[in-house]
């Protein structure tokens, strides 16, 4: 039912969204009137939701004998904002 690629688009995605998510409250935080509450609600999920994108796009990356360049594509990604989509309709979609 829930295979290991659909594991790892789903978190993929929920990684993504919360990185942005988590940029609006920081940049909110910095308004005037703003406060940190949000960034502080969102930081541990995102945390863990990054901790998981890491270690399955490991575990697939070997299942499915990813070359380098292609492993440092999909863990670069987990880092730069809007990339975790990138990589989940390029290199996840097609597996």
């Amino acid at each position: 039912m829930f295979s290991l690629k659909n594991i790892f688009r789903l978190v993929a995605l929920l990684e993504g969204v919360s990185y942005l998510l988590l940029m609006a409250a920081a940049i909110y935080k910095r308004s005037p009137n703003g406060s940190d509450y949000f960034v502080k609600l969102l930081g541990m999920p995102h945390g863990l939701l990054f901790v998981g994108y890491v270690a399955l796009a490991i575990i697939v990356g070997m299942e499915k004998k990813w070359n380098t360049k292609t492993m440092f594509i999909v863990l670069i990604a987990s880092v730069l904002p809007f990339a975790t989509f990138y990589v989940e309709k390029k290199y996840l979609k097609n597996i």
